[in-house]
Formats: C-alpha cells, structure tokens, sequence
C-alpha cells in the first residue's frame, strides 16, 4: 500500500510550504501537552503553539501547524493557524493567529509517524514535508487511548483525570462496576499506597474519582502528604495501577484480604503510605 503524506491532504504548493512551519510540542518534563489537549485544546493550540522562549518560532503572516507527540515517533495534527500578529514577548506567548477552517475536518484526528531527530521545536514544513507519513485518519476526534485492560492499566494523574472528567465511556463501563486492589506510586519518592474499591467505597470509578478530585481519597497519610506538598505535588508525581480486580459479586471480605496481602508483600505499611 502506497504512502499517504501530509501534504496530500494539505496539498500546499511549494510556494506555499516556505511560509509554512510545524511546531512539534513534547512533554516539558511537568505537563504531557496530549492530555491538555484532552483537557483542554486551547491550551495547546493557542498556549503552546504560540509560546516562544529566546528562539522566534514564527514570522506574521505564516502558517503554523501544531503536532503534539502522542509517542516516541507519532504526532496528533491538532490545528493550524495563520500567523496575524507578533506581540514582541520572550518566554511568554508570544503570537495572535486565526485557525484555517478549510483544514478543521482534520484538527485531531490525523496522526503522523515522523522520527525526530533534532532538538529544536520549530521547523520548516517544506523540509520535512516527504516525512510526515500520515499513519491513521481517526473517525472523531482523539480522545485518549482505548482501555487496555485490567492488567495493563497504568495511568498518571492527568491521565486518569482526563478519563474521568472526559466520561470517556470504554475506561467508565470498565472501572464502574469493579471491585479491585489497586496501587499508588509516588513516582518522586518511590513510596506505595496499596487500596481497595468495594461495595462500600461504590467499586473502583467512584473510589478513583475522589482522587481525582482531591488527590487523596481521605486517606490518612495521603492527606497528611498533600496538606504539606499541596495538590500540585499529587497531580506531577502519582500514577495509578490495578493490582487485582473483581466482579462487583464478589465478597468485599475477599477484596480486604487481597489488600492486606498487598499492604505485606509491598511493604506499603513500613515504607510506604498506609497507615494500617
């Protein structure tokens, strides 16, 4: 099956591609830019595709296509724009731009498999065009990745909150009504918290919403560990696994002996934040 490029479906002239540039956006090492683009897509498409630190990205009157890395070597296309107005501001934003309709069918859903190779963030289109392979179409726009299953549930907070509040309906219909033991990494401090979803707690989505919305779940050294560190600390270093997971039938005493064996096996009470 023959390649199908980019520019096939931009079909910029070469005239046209030498006033066009891609701003590839990566994870700063605190904010992973796809899951605000779940979150939120103007802070992609505005934000980060118009923040300039010392280097100028782009000059009034080109156009600017926004990847966002999806993978080591996939990108989501999530807009272009029409440079308008440059505001003469260093590490801020920096640029006005109008978003091209004759290319929104396209905004979030193709994705590029390209390898980059070069550390800086702004490059010429012309270039790179015979590069940028578009691997898929998606039907609608993208949501997150699908659920993978139980046993391959690893998810960091923006990622479960973006589930969450997204109400994305394969990761709801899979957590809503599951028992489970799951765990909590510190991914600073290496410290675990092993816990439970039951009947009591109204099974794993419910049990996973409330730290969503307040990092802890009322959990006695996790609130102790946010009022100290504060939300923030929460949101850049927690990530969120299944350990075992049970049909909502299932005694909660089973569930409760499936975590205290955890708790011992992680030693999760002596190093890490349970508390009983």
């Amino acid at each position: 099956m023959p390649q199908i490029f980019l520019n096939d479906l931009l079909r910029f002239s070469k005239d046209e591609m030498k006033e066009v540039k891609i701003k590839f956006n990566k994870s700063n090492g605190i904010d992973d830019p796809i899951e605000l683009f779940k979150e939120n897509p103007h802070i992609i498409n505005h934000q980060w595709l118009f923040w300039r630190n010392k280097r100028r990205y782009f000059n009034v009157g080109q156009i600017a296509i926004c990847l966002v890395r999806l993978s080591y070597d996939t990108w989501l296309l999530t807009t272009i724009k029409r440079v308008t107005k440059e505001l003469g501001i260093s590490n801020g934003i920096n640029y006005e731009g109008e978003e091209l309709e004759g290319f929104s069918q396209y905004y979030g859903r193709i994705i590029i498999k390209f390898k980059k190779s070069f550390p800086s963030q702004g490059r010429s289109y012309e270039g790179l065009h015979q590069e940028l392979v578009v691997q898929q179409i998606l039907p609608t726009t993208f949501d997150g990745e699908d659920f993978p299953g139980y046993d391959k549930v690893k998810l960091s907070y923006r990622q479960l909150a973006s589930v969450i509040n997204s109400g994305k309906r394969d990761w709801i219909a899979a957590l809503e009504n599951q028992k489970a033991v799951y765990l909590i990494t510190d991914k600073y401090s290496g410290k675990l918290y092993v816990g439970s979803a039951t009947s009591m707690s109204q099974m794993l989505l419910t049990r996973w919403t409330n730290y969503v919305r307040n990092g802890h779940g009322n959990n006695k050294e996790l609130v102790d560990l946010v009022n100290k560190n504060g939300f923030n600390y929460v949101k850049q270093n927690f990530q969120y696994t299944i350990l075992e997971n049970y049909n909502g039938k299932v005694d909660d005493k089973i569930i409760l002996q499936r975590e205290s064996y955890w708790k011992e096996a992680l030693q999760s009470r002596q190093f890490g934040y349970n508390s009983n």
